[in-house]
C-alpha cells in the first residue's frame, strides 16, 4: 500500500513538473517585452470599412501611423518567396480571386484589387518605409505548415529595419525558429480556446488551448482571444511566471476598458480606443 501511494505521488510530481516545463515561457524577464505593452495595436492597420479603406492596406497602416497607434499585421510568403501583408490563406474573401496566396506571384497578386478598392496587396517592404520605426510593429507571421521558409525571409527583410518590431504566431514552430537564429527578437505566442471547425486536431487543440506547447518557442509574451481571459491556462501565465498578455481582437469601447483590467494591452479594430485606458489600467 505503501508503495502504491509513493508511486502516485511521484506519478503526481512528474505530472505538475511536466506541465510547469510544458507551459513556462521565456523565464528571463526582457525589459524591451514591456516596451510594447506601452501601445495600443490597431489590427491589420486602422481600417475602416466606411471610408473604403482596407485591411491591410498601405492607407490602413499610414492612418494607424498618423493616429499614433502601433500596427498589428500578417506576413506570408508568395510563389515566388516574396513577403506579402495578407491575413486569409485564400484571396476570395479579400480580391474575389480562387486560390491560395502562396499559389501566386508577387506579380500575379499585385493585379487584385482589396475589396474592390484601388488599393493592392501591399509587400511587405513598402509596409515598413511607410512605418520607418514611427510606431511599433506585431508582426504574425502565418506559417499553415512545419515550412519555415517564411521565417527566414522576414528575417532578411528585417535586417536593416531600424523600428521596433516584434514577432507572433500560432504556429510555435515560428517562435522556435526565432529562438534559435534570432533570439533577440521578442516574439509572442498567439492562441485561442479552438474549436473543431479551427481545423486543428484534437490533440493540437487540447495543447494550445491551455498553452502546453510552450516549451516548443518559450514566448516572451502570450497574445490570447479576449473573450477567454478568464481561461485557467492563461491565468496561470500571469500569476506563475508574470508574462505579457495581449488581448485580441477587442472590438468596442466597454470591453477594451474590461481587457485593460485583465492584459497588459489590446489589439483593436472597428472603433479607436481611448489612449487613457492604458494609463488607467
Amino acid at each position: 500500500m505503501k508503495l502504491l501511494i509513493l508511486i502516485l505521488a511521484v506519478l503526481v510530481v512528474l505530472n505538475i513538473l511536466g506541465f510547469f516545463y510544458s507551459t513556462a515561457p521565456r523565464m528571463a524577464r526582457r525589459k524591451d517585452c514591456e516596451e510594447f505593452t506601452r501601445w495600443m495595436y490597431a489590427h491589420r492597420g486602422l481600417w475602416s470599412e466606411e471610408k473604403e479603406i482596407p485591411e491591410n492596406s498601405l492607407p490602413a497602416f499610414q492612418r494607424a501611423v498618423e493616429s499614433g497607434y502601433a500596427i498589428e499585421l500578417d506576413v506570408q510568403i508568395t510563389k515566388d518567396n516574396r513577403l506579402v501583408v495578407f491575413h486569409d490563406d485564400t484571396l476570395n474573401r479579400m480580391c474575389r480571386k480562387e486560390g491560395r496566396v502562396c499559389t501566386y506571384t508577387l506579380e500575379e497578386l499585385k493585379q487584385l484589387q482589396l475589396k474592390d478598392t484601388e488599393f493592392k496587396i501591399p509587400e511587405f517592404r513598402e509596409v515598413l518605409e511607410i512605418v520607418d520605426g514611427k510606431v511599433p510593429l506585431l508582426i504574425e507571421i502565418k506559417l499553415p505548415t512545419h515550412n519555415t521558409k517564411t521565417c527566414m525571409i522576414l528575417n532578411r527583410e528585417l535586417k536593416n529595419y531600424h523600428g521596433k518590431y516584434c514577432i507572433e504566431s500560432f504556429n510555435s514552430l515560428a517562435l522556435r525558429w526565432f529562438k534559435r537564429h534570432r533570439p533577440g527578437i521578442v516574439r509572442g505566442q498567439l492562441s485561442d480556446r479552438f474549436r473543431k471547425s479551427d481545423g486543428v486536431n484534437l490533440i493540437l487543440r487540447f495543447l494550445a488551448a491551455r498553452l502546453m506547447l510552450n516549451w516548443v518557442g518559450r514566448p516572451d509574451f502570450i497574445a490570447y482571444n479576449y473573450r477567454h481571459a478568464n481561461k485557467l491556462a492563461l491565468r496561470l501565465q500571469r500569476i506563475l511566471f508574470r508574462v505579457p498578455t495581449f488581448a485580441w481582437t477587442v472590438q468596442n469601447q466597454p470591453d477594451c476598458r474590461q481587457c485593460c483590467r485583465k492584459f497588459d494591452t489590446v489589439i483593436f479594430d472597428g472603433f479607436l480606443p481611448e489612449k487613457e485606458y492604458k494609463k488607467a489600467s
